[in-house]
């Protein structure tokens, strides 16, 4: 199974637009949405199941059992994280909690364990094809691990699909990092602005660690034609591949309160998409027999 992986350096870029246009166009099999901060995917692919939902442990957090505790005080006074606090009681608040266990050590009556905290939840939907996503609990960390089990889910449940399309995360952090992980090509979508093209060189520069290809596309080119030649000379100078330019629609954001895609609907737009997968399907496939 080849893996398509979709970036951008930083929020509002148009990649999960791109994801779910190449969904449609290739009519893929398997799908993730990696973007487990915020996840939305699920908006425009409208699945009709409910999906299967698993939790996801992170990290253990102290846990003061009150019918043990002598309220001696000596968890709150060594906790360096301030996770601890006595309004009613001795109570763990587990967002600031590290699980560095030293409650666990001073505690002279064995009142304080450590136990597995929900982070995050898992989705897996199967209606002929297999979409993995997960969403992050507010304030927790461990994004990455998150995001390696959104794409184990993905391929242990789709080992026959011949393509999988993952929606990634913004910016260049461990969710990105997690996310390019094991995948065969990544394209970057950039936008034509200074800092559209700043994150764009930022993800390069993370990508490079990885051996997955790297290719590039600018969406609402048109907005700053300037701004896209830079891009595109970028490209030339460095030897990325520039696989193509979107144009401005707006009707976008009325296609995606619809439940549909920039494919879903002809016009330039529509069209350029093709170019843009058919361009990143032969770098793809270069070099198979």
């Amino acid at each position: 199974m080849k893996k398509i992986l979709i970036l951008s350096g930083k929020g509002g870029t148009g990649k999960t637009t791109l994801s779910s246009s190449l969904i449609r166009l290739l009519d893929a099999k398997a799908y993730a949405d990696c973007d487990v901060d915020a996840p939305n995917l699920h908006l425009v692919m409208e699945e009709e199941n409910e999906p299967l939902k698993s939790d996801f442990l992170g990290l253990p957090a102290a846990y003061i059992d009150p019918a043990k505790c002598i309220s001696c005080d000596l968890c709150r006074q060594n906790c360096r994280f301030d996770a601890i606090t006595n309004i009613n009681g001795y109570i763990v608040n587990d967002h600031a909690c590290e699980g560095c266990k030293v409650c666990t050590l001073v505690c002279p009556s064995d009142a304080i364990e450590m136990v597995p905290r929900v982070i995050g939840h898992l989705s897996l939907y199967k209606n002929g094809h297999v979409f993995s996503t997960a969403e992050l609990k507010m304030g927790s960390g461990n994004s990455g691990l998150l995001v390696t089990e959104v794409k184990k889910h993905l391929y242990v449940n789709s080992k026959n699909a011949d393509i999988a399309i993952i929606d990634g995360s913004p910016g260049i952090g461990c969710p990105v990092i997690a996310s390019i992980s094991g995948v065969d090509l990544v394209i970057l979508v950039s936008e034509p602005t200074i800092s559209g093209f700043s994150d764009m060189e930022r993800i390069i520069k993370t990508s490079e660690g990885f051996p997955a290809k790297v290719a590039v596309c600018v969406n609402k080119f048109d907005l700053h034609l300037e701004n896209t030649e830079k891009i595109i000379s970028y490209c030339s100078e460095n030897g990325i591949p520039f696989v193509g330019t979107i144009p401005f629609d707006k009707d976008a954001s009325s296609l995606i309160n619809q439940g549909k895609t920039l494919a879903d609907k002809d016009g330039p737009a529509r069209d350029s998409i093709i170019k843009i997968m058919e361009r990143s399907m032969k770098i793809l496939n270069e070099g198979d027999n």
